[in-house]
């Protein structure tokens, strides 16, 4: 399943680094894209493994914040 979150506070390369690695790391995400200019995050994931919310928590936990569409 592939899914694009809107994120709000990115700013810099660091942000999108933080963000790769720790939604990277995660079991059952296979690919993350950052896209700083658009503040948006591409997810690739396996939905049998772990959530869209699961995702969008590990996120905000980095210190972003999830828009909601």
């Amino acid at each position: 399943m592939e899914q694009k979150v809107k994120v709000s506070g990115m700013s810099c390369q660091h942000c999108v680094q933080a963000i790769e690695s720790a939604v990277g790391g995660l079991t059952g995400v296979e690919k993350v894209d950052v896209l700083l200019e658009k503040h948006e995050v591409t997810v690739r994931y396996n939905s049998e493994v772990v959530s869209i919310s699961e995702i969008e928590q590990e996120i905000e936990d980095q210190g972003y914040d999830i828009e909601q569409q």
